[in-house]
C-alpha cells in the first residue's frame, strides 16, 4: 500500500444543527455536540500512528482534528479542501425559496449539468479542480504513509466521485455524516474505499 487516508468531515456546528446554509464562506466553530464528536473520533482512532493532518482552511476542520495537532502531529491547511461555496444562500435560513432552490440545483447535478453553481457560488466542477489540487499535494509526498484528512460534506462527496472514478453527478449515492469516516488505501495510485461513513466510534458518545 502506497498510501492509507483516513478522510473525515468535521464535527457538528449550530448551523448544521439548526439548518442554516454553510459553506466555504462561513467559518463556524463547532458546537458542544460537534466537540464531542471530535473528542470520540480522537480517543477511538488514537492509537493510529498518522504522519500527518491535513483540514481545509475553515476552523471546524482544525477544530474537529486538534487533539490530533495538539499531539505534535504535523498540520497543514489546504484550501482546496474547503467546502463548496453556495453564494449567495450562505447564512441563510433552509426556508422554502432555499430548499426550492437547492432542490432544483441538486437535480441539475445529478443530470451531469456540474458546471452551474448558485449565484456567486462555485460548481461541482470547479470544487473538482482545486480537490485534484490538494489531493495532488497530499499524493506527493510518498513518506507520509498514513494521513489524515478533515473536510466538509459537499466537498467530500465531490472527491469520493474522483476517489471511486464516479462521474461527479453522483455525488448523493455517498452517505456521510458528522465526523464520519472514510477509510482510502492508495495502490499504485489506485484509490480503494475500505470503509465507508464509519460512525463506530460514536457509538458511546
Amino acid at each position: 500500500m502506497d498510501k492509507e487516508l483516513y478522510i473525515i468531515r468535521h464535527g457538528e456546528t449550530d448551523y448544521n444543527k439548526l439548518g442554516i446554509v454553510q459553506g466555504r464562506g462561513v467559518n463556524t466553530d463547532l458546537n458542544a455536540l460537534g466537540r464531542k464528536q471530535g473528542e470520540a473520533f480522537y480517543q477511538y482512532y488514537k492509537h493510529i500512528p498518522f504522519d500527518k493532518v491535513y483540514t481545509s482552511a475553515l476552523k471546524r476542520t482544525h477544530q474537529t482534528v486538534n487533539r490530533f495537532i495538539e499531539d505534535g502531529i504535523s498540520w497543514e491547511q489546504l484550501p482546496g479542501l474547503d467546502e463548496l461555496s453556495f453564494g449567495i444562500w450562505e447564512g441563510k435560513e433552509s426556508k422554502e425559496d432555499w430548499v426550492n432552490a437547492f432542490r432544483e440545483m441538486n437535480t441539475n447535478w445529478q443530470r451531469g449539468q456540474c458546471d452551474l453553481s448558485f449565484e456567486k457560488g462555485e460548481s461541482p466542477n470547479q470544487v473538482s479542480r482545486r480537490l485534484q489540487e490538494a489531493l495532488d499535494v497530499i499524493l506527493s509526498r510518498p513518506s507520509e504513509k498514513r494521513v489524515l484528512v478533515c473536510m466538509h460534506g459537499r466537498s467530500l462527496l465531490v472527491l469520493l466521485c474522483m476517489l471511486s472514478q464516479s462521474p461527479i453527478s453522483c455525488m448523493t449515492s455517498f452517505a456521510h455524516s458528522n465526523t464520519c469516516l472514510y477509510r482510502v488505501s492508495v495502490v499504485n495510485g489506485q484509490f480503494s474505499i475500505l470503509e465507508a461513513n464509519d460512525i463506530r466510534h460514536l457509538a458511546n458518545s
